[in-house]
């Protein structure tokens, strides 16, 4: 078996917009190096001064260097068959494939990471950083941060793992269908395996076991995986996974009690990773107020509001909302906050309105009939129970609203419900928000056919 060890310098750590500035491949027959190459590479751009701080090349030593085009023969020819190795072995393939792409070539090798076969093969040391293992191993890098230094430290470093696999941890990640190379390097391929194929919640841990992401799944093992296929190594992204030592998750039965849990736990864990449900929520209610003529007038506003009890996660859901509710109960659009033009509102013009606007319905008339609609809408507010699918085939979930509101969820083995008091003996109390009145929202209007018990 021969190995191609790879290491690049590039213009960033970002592979989709960065170029590489130098390559160093050393070809590796398991116990001497049998060929080499390296070279600069001209990017086609100026490069970043913290680039040149960080590796000592400068836009003058590219001036006169090959553009990639002219080394893509010699870097195919040297990695072809053969495995394809670097220290964090997603950031140089992904480099690497990204310049063969921007010349209509595929470059797909199979590929091992040596962070990643350190930690199998010597778990615990700590830090799996080049410069540490070099340390640890008394292994010289001659010029850091230059690609043919670091290259040759990584194959001194592979030598000493193909002498230290004792149980087959490179034929092991080598399998076709192992995915230990797209993991991240601080993950334990166990923690991955040990995902089910089912609904639920999981959890990327970082190094001290605080939760960084939380997500939702409807198959964990494939959207965790989701998480590492495209090899993206860009800034944060990469940040992300170096990040992740642990993934731990839990059962839902189905999506919707996965959306409710992971809502819930970023609300209360604030990962640092998670950006969407962690702003303060924005409530939009209808309020009312009395004007100077006595008329009873609604407005849509931020805030909670008593009067119609109802929350809303936009101005246009509660500005929708207020339209409907004026049409269908013969309100004035003026005193409703939808016209402001002078006159009859366009609610009278068309027979709706009963001229409020135009004085002709007094005060008292209006407000009695206003007050009406809202009690009207106040005690349409439904209570019922949401039955779906369990964490396992003996078991059911329960999610309970009451009066509109969402109460909590649980789990039941003999879903016999007879009143919303058997329910509640069953739940966790959740919170309720408007992101979580989105999220039963959605998903109600997405599957009609659900099973759901109504209580008066």
């Amino acid at each position: 078996m021969e190995y191609a060890i790879v290491d690049l310098e590039t213009t960033g750590g970002d592979s989709r917009s960065g170029r590489v500035i130098e390559v160093a491949i050393y070809v590796f027959d398991g116990d001497k190096i049998i060929d080499e190459f390296a070279s600069l590479v001209n990017p086609g751009r100026s490069i970043p001064p913290f680039i040149t701080n960080l590796t000592g090349i400068t836009n003058e030593m590219l001036e006169d260097a090959p553009a990639f085009d002219e080394i893509a023969d010699k870097v195919d020819s040297l990695t072809h068959e053969r495995i394809f190795v670097a220290h964090n072995v997603g950031f140089d393939y992904s480099f690497l494939r990204t310049e063969f792409k921007l010349l209509d070539r595929r470059f797909i090798r199979k590929r091992i990471c040596t962070v990643r076969l350190t930690r199998a093969i010597f778990p615990n040391i700590g830090s799996y950083s080049l410069g540490n293992l070099c340390k640890k191993f008394d292994i010289t890098i001659h010029d850091r941060h230059r690609a043919f230094g670091d290259a040759l430290a990584t194959t001194a470093l592979l030598k000493q793992l193909i002498v230290s696999d004792i149980d087959g941890k490179i034929e092991e990640s080598l399998k076709r269908y192992s995915r230990e190379s797209m993991l991240p390097p601080n993950l334990p391929k166990e923690d991955f395996e040990d995902l089910p194929e089912e609904p639920g919640v999981y959890f990327f841990h970082n190094q001290k076991g605080k939760i960084i992401y939380v997500g939702k799944a409807n198959n964990l093992r494939d959207r965790v995986s989701g998480h590492f296929m495209d090899n993206d190594v860009a800034g944060k992204s990469r940040q992300f996974k170096a990040e992740i030592f642990n993934v731990s998750y839990e059962l839902s039965g189905n999506e919707l009690i996965a959306l409710l849990l992971e809502s819930a736990e970023i609300k209360k864990l604030w990962p640092k990773y998670n950006s969407s449900q962690k702003r303060p929520p924005l409530y939009w209610s209808i309020r009312g107020y009395t004007d100077q003529l006595g008329y009873t007038r609604l407005v849509v506003a931020r805030g909670k509001s008593q009067d119609l009890q109802r929350i809303f996660i936009s101005h246009n859901e509660a500005w929708g909302f207020l339209k409907r509710f004026s049409a269908e109960n013969g309100l004035c659009a003026k005193l409703s906050g939808l016209q402001k033009s002078d006159g009859a509102c366009y609610a009278h013009e068309n027979g709706v309105c009963s001229g409020a606007c135009l004085g002709i319905e007094n005060p008292p008339q209006y407000n009695k009939r206003v007050q009406d609609a809202i009690n009207e809408v106040v005690e349409e507010r439904e209570s019922y129970a949401i039955i779906g699918n369990g964490r396992s085939t003996e078991e059911s979930s329960v999610v309970l609203v009451e009066e509109g509101k969402y109460v909590g969820f649980g789990f039941i083995s003999e879903p016999q419900i007879s009143s919303i008091d058997d329910v509640k003996e069953i739940i966790s109390p959740q919170i309720d928000n408007p992101d979580i009145q989105r999220i039963i929202s959605w998903y109600l209007s997405r599957n009609p056919r659900l099973k759901r018990l109504n209580f008066a």
